[in-house]
């Protein structure tokens, strides 16, 4: 599968097992994280690391998320985006919106901070 998910703590980490977050996969991805929303995840952490290139459709993708999280005061965060997964979040000016960590504890302590 080219997306999984698995919770640590009260963190549910979406695993992308692909390069390419592009019009292919992000159809996946707003489904995954639909059906976390609705089962009730207030803090989810997408895990980018194998990502290497991400489009419009990706980022749309990850926008629909942090809509669906805001709209019932979750928190969605990035984990690992590499600088040309950032570059496309910056150049949108999402990047206050999308905080990416480098750390994944680091990023699952952060839910707790906010």
């Amino acid at each position: 599968m080219d997306i999984k998910h698995e919770t640590k703590e009260d963190v549910a980490i979406v695993k992308i097992d692909k390069e390419r977050l592009d019009s292919i996969l992000a159809p996946l991805l707003k489904s995954e994280l639909l059906i976390l929303v609705n089962e009730g995840v207030k803090k989810i952490l997408i895990d980018l690391s194998d990502v290497t290139y991400a489009d419009s459709s990706g980022l749309g993708a990850l926008l629909f998320g942090l809509r669906q999280m805001k709209g019932m005061e979750g928190q969605l965060k990035l984990f690992a985006a590499n600088d040309r997964v950032m570059s496309l979040v910056r150049i949108a000016r999402l990047d206050d919106y999308l905080r990416n960590y480098d750390d994944k504890k680091q990023a699952i302590k952060s839910f707790a901070q906010n």
